[in-house]
């Protein structure tokens, strides 16, 4: 199992993808992870794309964003991993 934590830095919108990207560590190694506007929208409240929408949304989740975050780093063995609403449906 890795050690994976989440340092509590601002999100930062990622317009071409309509995202927003958060920092991870991963063993120690820097790492990211994106969450899709269209999660934060069908999972966690958020009412719109636009970028302060998203952060109230991931913000109000955060814990919940993350466990789900943890689990992908730790199946996939990647440093960059993109959440998409299909990951929440089953997990929450």
């Amino acid at each position: 199992m890795q050690q994976i934590d989440f340092p509590r830095t601002e999100p930062r919108f990622r317009a071409a993808d309509l995202s927003l990207e958060c920092a991870a560590r991963v063993d120690g190694t820097p790492a990211c992870y994106a969450i899709t506007a269209e999660a934060l929208e069908d999972h966690f409240g958020a009412r719109s794309h636009r970028p302060e929408e998203l952060v109230q949304a991931l913000q109000g989740h955060r814990d919940d964003i993350e466990s789900v975050a943890r689990t992908l780093f730790d199946l996939t063995g990647s440093r960059n991993i993109v959440l998409h609403s299909g990951h929440f449906r089953f997990a929450l």
